[in-house]
């Protein structure tokens, strides 16, 4: 757990955001109470200062690795083992999202109040997402820290400097990979017969294509310029390349209601997939 500052004014957007990356119980991290009104004045820090907090705070219940083994392909959900890791992870993944949207909040500060309202949105909404996962997780009867975790995603995000770098990664990145993954595995859940766990990760693919198409957006905003491939790729921390931030196939009918034209996709369709894809 390592900041560079701390908050004043308890009961700020900021000071959510700040505990709920720092928090140290399960509860804090699964349930975290209710952020202030996002609407409200009172509710932001007058003159918040930059906070980038490095690494987020774990419960003792999270056995967290350098390196975790992959997560089971899609022909292997018929294995009920290999089901709980899969979903295991994918609560991981969720939580690690929610956690950088407010990281985002509290790493750009200058940025439009409009802007750090939505982070703090799709964090809600990424956490709407872990319970749904976390269901079908306890439906195997296995627990959320039965299996290790990698943070993959911390190890990479923190680097972003810029706001653009930051919705290039986690939103148009991160967050665009997932289009892919969630249709594979919804795919591979429906053939076993797997009707419920197929229905949760539909849902989350139609959830997050709202937020590449926010990731887009603010892209444009904080560019001045619509989106474009190469200002993308060059917008990602090195040594981040597209290669490492699509799943194959490419979903097109999700990433084109986000927003993402022609163009785009046939670039990034045409990128190969890295050996190192999300875990």
């Amino acid at each position: 757990m390592h900041v560079t500052t701390s908050l004043q004014g308890p009961g700020t957007v900021e000071r959510w955001c700040e505990a709920f990356v720092l928090a140290t119980t399960l509860e804090g991290k699964l349930a975290p109470p209710p952020p202030p009104d996002l609407r409200a004045d009172s509710s932001w820090e007058p003159v918040p200062a930059p906070l980038r907090i490095a690494a987020p705070a774990r419960p003792p219940e999270l056995s967290v690795v350098a390196r975790a083994p992959g997560a089971p392909r899609p022909e292997a959900v018929c294995d009920p083992a290999a089901r709980a890791r899969l979903l295991h992870t994918f609560v991981h993944h969720e939580l690690q999202a929610a956690e950088l949207f407010a990281w985002g909040v509290l790493a750009f500060p200058a940025t439009p109040r409009e802007f750090r309202a939505g982070l703090v949105r799709l964090a809600l909404e990424e956490l709407e997402h872990l319970q749904l996962y976390l269901a079908l997780l306890e439906g195997l009867g296995r627990r959320y820290g039965d299996f290790p975790v990698r943070d993959w995603f911390w190890q990479r995000v923190p680097s972003c400097t810029t706001p653009e770098s930051f919705v290039a990664l986690q939103g148009l990145g991160l967050e665009g990979a997932n289009l892919e993954h969630a249709a594979r595995y919804a795919a591979a859940f429906r053939q076993i017969g797997d009707a419920r766990s197929a229905a949760v990760l539909e849902q989350v693919e139609r959830e997050e294509i709202t937020h590449v198409a926010f990731a887009r957006h603010w892209f444009e905003r904080f560019t001045g310029a619509p989106l474009d491939y190469e200002r993308w790729k060059a917008a990602l921390p090195p040594p981040l390349s597209p290669a490492i931030l699509r799943g194959k196939p490419l979903n097109l009918a999700a990433r084109r209601r986000a927003g993402l034209d022609e163009q785009f996709l046939a670039r990034l369709e045409a990128e190969p997939l890295a050996r190192e894809a999300q875990p």
